[in-house]
């Protein structure tokens, strides 16, 4: 499929978001807001995976079979919510009690405490940095990153489902930026890596839609996160 083509097809309404200077605009912002150099901090945190490779349970061969399990799990959730977030953008009415109970609700669903606070940190930094960015409505209340991305998305007017799915990209982009600095995973395996999940991030962009019906069982991922503290060497945060 022609690149064009593509945000054809991720728009809601099935029209291009490139078809005016406008709708350009919108999605230059949000490109800018998913990239890895982004100044929130998202470089510090493995979610876990500084311990799985300290452990010795995560390798560069089983990385495309792990990548792709994670985002069926954790990143259905964490899709479900980005949309969920999104859908709030544009709403007036009780928006800081409807955004606090989003929030609350997701954080039931991360049982690790230093996933849970990286989430957090990062969606509260993300939301300020954008706040100071743009002129837009501040929900009020805490926010986790995939919540704050979806926030933006939402206000920027970009597709829900655009959003949703670049929000997985810079997920999965993050997770291969930490396996290279805990792995021997050179930079042509790292692209090579990223390029064979888009089909994945898109089909799970598309299924993501209600946080009720969002679960995810990691307990392997979750135990190494909560394990993360007692590394006696970390690179990363979390």
């Amino acid at each position: 499929m022609r690149p064009l083509a593509c945000f054809t097809y991720l728009s809601n309404n099935q029209s291009n978001v490139l078809t005016d200077d406008a709708g350009a605009l919108r999605l230059l912002k949000l490109m800018q807001l998913a990239d890895s150099a982004l100044p929130i901090g998202s470089a510090a945190h493995s979610f876990g995976l500084e311990t799985l490779v300290a452990e010795e349970r995560l390798t560069v061969d089983a990385l495309p079979e792990f990548l792709r399990d994670y985002l069926a799990e954790t990143g259905t959730v964490d899709a479900a919510f980005c949309r969920a977030a999104y859908r709030l953008a544009g709403t007036d009415d009780e928006l800081t009690a409807r955004w606090l109970a989003l929030t609350q609700r997701f954080s039931a669903r991360k049982p690790a405490h230093e996933s849970r606070t990286a989430s957090l940190t990062l969606g509260r930094r993300m939301m300020q940095l954008f706040l100071a960015l743009e002129n837009a409505r501040d929900p009020g209340a805490e926010a986790h990153y995939s919540m704050a991305f979806g926030y933006v998305g939402g206000t920027l007017e970009v597709s829900e489902l655009l959003t949703a799915a670049a929000y997985l990209q810079q997920t999965a982009a993050g997770l291969v930026s930490a396996c290279q600095r805990l792995l021997p995973l050179g930079q042509q395996h790292a692209t090579q890596l990223l390029w064979e999940l888009k089909p994945a991030i898109l089909a799970i962009a598309r299924v993501a839609d209600l946080p009720a019906d969002a679960q995810s069982f990691t307990p392997l991922v979750d135990m190494a996160s909560m394990r993360h503290v007692e590394l006696r060497t970390r690179l990363f945060v979390s």
